[in-house]
C-alpha cells in the first residue's frame, strides 16, 4: 500500500508494542486467577505466567526485545505442541491459532531486534 511506504519501522514498533502489552496481559489474567486450568501442572503454570509477564512487558518497552522475543517465541512453542496440537493437526482444529500467531510473530521480532521505539534503541543495541 503506497501510502504506507515510509512507515516501516513505526507500524513495526506499534505492533510491538501492542504484541507485548498483549501477552502482558495474558500473563496478569493467570498470576491473578492464581491457580492452574484442570490438568495443568502448577509449576508449568507458574512458568508460563511469569515469562508472559515479564516477557510481554520487555518486548513491549524493548528492552532486550530480542531475547525476549525469543524466549516468548519458544513458550508459544512449548504451549502449541503440549496443549493444542495433541487435540487436532492443524490449528483452526485444535484453537491454537492464538499460540501459533504468537509463536511466530515473537520470532520475526527476534530475527528483527526491538526498533525505534525502544529501550534497545536509546541504549544504541536495537
Amino acid at each position: 500500500m503506497g501510502f504506507l511506504r515510509g512507515y516501516e519501522a513505526q507500524i513495526y514498533a506499534l505492533m510491538r508494542i501492542v504484541l507485548g502489552f498483549l501477552f502482558l496481559a495474558h500473563g496478569v489474567q493467570k498470576i491473578m486467577a492464581g491457580a492452574p486450568p484442570e490438568g495443568m501442572p502448577l509449576p508449568v503454570f507458574w512458568i508460563a505466567a511469569i515469562v508472559e509477564l515479564v516477557g510481554g512487558l520487555l518486548v513491549m518497552v524493548g528492552l532486550l526485545g530480542g531475547l525476549a522475543a525469543f524466549i516468548c517465541s519458544g513458550l508459544m512453542a512449548v504451549a502449541y505442541f503440549m496443549v493444542h496440537q495433541p487435540t487436532g493437526l492443524l490449528p483452526i482444529q485444535n484453537n491454537g491459532e492464538l499460540a501459533a500467531l504468537y509463536c511466530w510473530v515473537f520470532l520475526f521480532i527476534a530475527s528483527r531486534g526491538s526498533g525505534i521505539w525502544s529501550v534497545d534503541s536509546v541504549r544504541g543495541t536495537a
